[in-house]
């Protein structure tokens, strides 16, 4: 009770409530959100005050412990430098004198000789939001890293391999960023019919495909390997509002069809952004088709004006000597 009193009277004469002290007590902490086999989400909410820039005016950096497979982040404030364990929030923080170690390079070399060096999140796939907040009236920089590199390794492996079998039931999206380039790279060296079958149920599930990337047979065997991740009570209403739709406006339909369907005010809730915005990228395909074999002098102008295509600077030219003669 002596201790309670003590701690209370001290709070008392500096201003301070029994929230904002425990408030103090939950920032500058790291924190896991989320945890599972496909990625690991953490949050800090590092006070931001006394904040000094480390670098090229950059108030915090990135290092990475190989050894450790260790994120963690630098800080400098009140004279301190200070690392925080990102990937492992239960390690001790690394503490050096700024007085000691004045320049970066010193601190740099510092960190080295405890494994951590510098890197760039997209070099262990990883992404980032960093953001001003006030935390329970303290003014923190909020810190949210997600750690995509378990995910990464599936995914390249069923890349390398040409091998679907192993990421066919993933929900969790892998941004493109992270797979991308990895990706085309591969994609150059499909020589078989199985291999690219294979790449195309893996881009699918990145959301990496285009219409002319695939044949209606290869979409139909893409979707039916897709829809083992779905409930069974929902696969029938899945094809019927995914698949026939969408496969048939990307190839088929015309553009007053495909018009007419994008008009609809429920197509927008049937189809993903992804499917939508490769739709209506074809309808304007299919409407500078349609202008340039039926269109007439002015609406072919008009089109070249924003467009600057040479077909439409012939067909130009055909119509105006068609009218000379």
């Amino acid at each position: 009770m002596k201790k309670v009193f003590l701690i209370s009277l001290f709070l008392i004469l500096n201003g301070c409530s029994f929230q904002s002290f425990s408030a103090l007590l939950e920032v500058d902490k790291v924190e896991v959100v989320k945890k599972n086999a496909s990625i690991s989400h953490y949050r800090a909410y590092f006070t931001r005050t006394q904040l000094r820039p480390i670098k090229d005016k950059q108030k915090y950096l990135y290092f990475y412990n190989k050894k450790n497979k260790d994120l963690a982040i630098l800080l400098y404030k009140n004279k301190t430098y200070t690392l925080y364990p990102i990937y492992h929030p239960n390690s001790s923080t690394l503490q050096f004198n700024a007085e000691k170690f004045k320049h970066y390079v010193n601190i740099k070399k510092a960190l080295k000789e405890k494994g951590y060096v510098p890197t760039s999140l997209q070099e262990i796939a990883a992404i980032s939001k960093i953001a001003l907040r006030k935390y329970k009236g303290i003014k923190t920089l909020l810190v949210e890293i997600k750690d995509y590199s378990k995910l990464q390794r599936k995914y390249k492996y069923a890349i390398k391999h040409y091998d679907s079998s192993g990421i066919v039931k993933i929900k969790t999206t892998l941004p493109h960023s992270l797979i991308n380039h990895y990706f085309t790279h591969y994609k150059k060296r499909a020589i078989s019919q199985k291999q690219k079958k294979e790449l195309n149920i893996i881009a699918k599930k990145l959301h990496l495909l285009t219409p002319s990337a695939q044949t209606k047979e290869e979409t139909h065997e893409i979707e039916e390997a897709l829809a083992l991740e779905i409930p069974e009570e929902d696969k029938k209403s899945f094809i019927k509002k995914s698949y026939i739709p969408y496969i048939y406006y990307t190839e088929e339909a015309s553009y007053h069809e495909l018009n007419t369907y994008l008009k609809q005010s429920k197509v927008k809730d049937t189809l993903s952004f992804n499917q939508y915005t490769i739709l209506t990228h074809r309808l304007a395909q299919l409407k500078e088709e349609k202008i340039l074999k039926e269109g007439s002098l002015e609406e072919l102008i008009h089109m070249y004006k924003i467009n600057k295509k040479p077909q439409f600077k012939q067909r130009i030219l055909e119509l105006m000597k068609k009218a000379q003669k």
